[in-house]
């Protein structure tokens, strides 16, 4: 149906003088459980099925979604998609929309080992109860979480240039979470990461994640950390774990690099960006051990697919290289706009949004120290892991973050539980003053289930693969960092 469907798309498109129709078939079924306290708390099962139109029409883009898969509800959408980019290059300053340069014509699959469907609703509720017994640690547990998200996304790309592209996206994810209170104070524990371990792939993801084998540590410590002592302040290093390390991945990086904010053309969430395409090739970013990636091929990353919503063909490109900026995440029309070509960054939440640039697998490549070894060379620190909060300001330039635990780094060794640990800085300085990245060993793809931008606002699904790495000289605790 849907090949039918989206020929009378695009001839309507055309009919109306679009120069270049797509339209997105998409079929997507959501599923989350959680355990809260003993109980069932959510059960939900969703599926989403429509499709969405983009037209382009004199240099500028329009689109259209709908769920009414009627010959009247297709040209219905085809017309206001090329409605709506009329109505656009009519008060367009400038018009830089262009057809993809490239049509592609393939498949893709997330690799599968086993299906979350074959897995009974019994046995999928009843590994979270268990989980969430276990973190109950003590008399101070005030809340025990457990939960599992999956994701099953299938879709087809036809494009009036000749594309067809068919994919099947499939997302795992779960965690738990211990919340601890006494004396006037809550700490929080989760596992494993700040978030819980997200990757692409089946059921093999949430038995990867142990959490059964880790509930009642990570109890523990929720526990352990009302009797622990405040994190110092101070200027002092600093070893982030890698689930962290992901984060300031994140926020520091993956979000000022997305082309869109650097242009201007994007300011939602925490506004443009400070990478600016002047600096390109020019800015020392990091140190020379620090080269971030954008690799929407990996094995498990949250953002792999065979080729992005405009139909561009994944691969690998570097955003930062030994330290230095080289480059963005892009899209067909931005890309063109500073000479270079896209580099498949472009998502859209579901089939009833306009695909936009978005962060996907950026990973920072991991160093050669054995983890063991990072703590060697420090002779007062901090070891932090699972992120709690952050701040940022509107350039993705200054920041603060807080995470769930730390430790104190003395001599080499790593020493007792901290309560509230925190640091800041300014990002270019922060990632200058990283001197070691943990080794292959430590290197895990974290992935990011609900990433927020533009208005309205789409929720992404990315991946920083990252190491923990080491810091020199930070603001830690109450500070400011001139």
């Amino acid at each position: 149906m849907s090949e039918k469907s989206a020929a009378r798309i695009l001839d309507v498109g055309v009919t109306r003088g679009a120069e270049y129709v797509d339209v997105r078939f998409e079929s997507a079924r959501s599923e989350r459980i959680e355990v809260r306290n003993g109980v069932v708390a959510a059960l939900a099962d969703a599926v989403s099925t429509g499709y969405g139109v983009r037209a382009l029409v004199d240099g500028a883009w329009g689109f259209a979604a709908s769920d009414d898969h009627s010959d009247a509800g297709l040209v219905a959408a085809a017309e206001r998609a090329c409605a709506i980019a009329r109505a656009g290059a009519s008060i367009a300053r400038r018009r830089v929309g262009n057809p993809p340069p490239v049509p592609y014509v393939g498949e893709y699959a997330t690799p599968v080992l086993r299906e979350p469907s074959s897995v009974p609703l019994g046995e999928r509720v009843a590994l979270l109860l268990d989980a969430e017994r276990r973190l109950r640690a003590g008399a101070q547990i005030a809340v025990g979480r457990a939960w599992i998200d999956l994701w099953d996304s299938r879709k087809t790309l036809y494009g009036s240039n000749g594309t067809r592209i068919t994919q099947r996206i499939v997302q795992s994810g779960c965690g738990v979470q211990a919340m601890a209170v006494d004396a006037g104070d809550a700490q929080t524990r989760t596992y494993p990461g700040d978030i819980g371990l997200y990757q692409s792939g089946g059921w093999e993801i949430i038995e990867k994640a142990a959490l059964c084998d880790n509930a009642q540590r990570i109890g523990e410590e929720a526990v352990g950390l009302l009797r622990a002592p405040q994190c110092p302040s101070g200027t002092l290093d600093v070893v982030l774990g890698g689930s962290q390390v992901s984060l300031q991945i994140h926020e520091s990086c993956g979000h000022p690099a997305e082309l869109d904010r650097v242009m201007g053309w994007e300011a939602n969430f925490s506004g443009t960006s400070f990478l600016e395409v002047d600096q390109l090739d020019r800015l020392q970013y990091g140190s020379p051990l620090v080269t971030i990636v954008i690799d929407n091929t990996m094995s498990l990353g949250m953002a792999t697919c065979g080729y992005d919503d405009e139909g561009t063909k994944s691969g690998l490109s570097d955003i930062v290289r030994d330290g230095i900026l080289v480059g963005y995440e892009m899209s067909n029309d931005t890309a063109r706009e500073i000479g270079r070509e896209s580099n498949a960054c472009v998502r859209a939440q579901s089939w009833s949004f306009a695909p936009m640039i978005r962060m996907c697998n950026l990973n920072l490549l991991p160093g050669d120290v054995p983890f063991e070894n990072i703590f060697d060379d420090v002779r007062d620190g901090i070891y932090m892991e699972s992120n709690r909060s952050w701040s940022i300001d509107d350039r993705r330039l200054n920041f603060q973050f807080g995470c769930e635990i730390g430790w104190e780094i003395k001599n080499g060794k790593r020493g007792r539980m901290l309560k509230n640990p925190t640091y800041a800085g300014m990002t270019p300085r922060f990632w200058n003053s990283c001197d070691a990245i943990a080794d292959a060993r430590s290197w895990f793809a974290w992935g990011t289930p609900h990433c927020g931008k533009g208005e309205p606002m789409q929720v992404g699904r990315t991946t920083q693969a990252a190491a923990p790495a080491r810091f020199r000289n930070v603001t830690v605790g109450v500070g400011y960092d001139e």
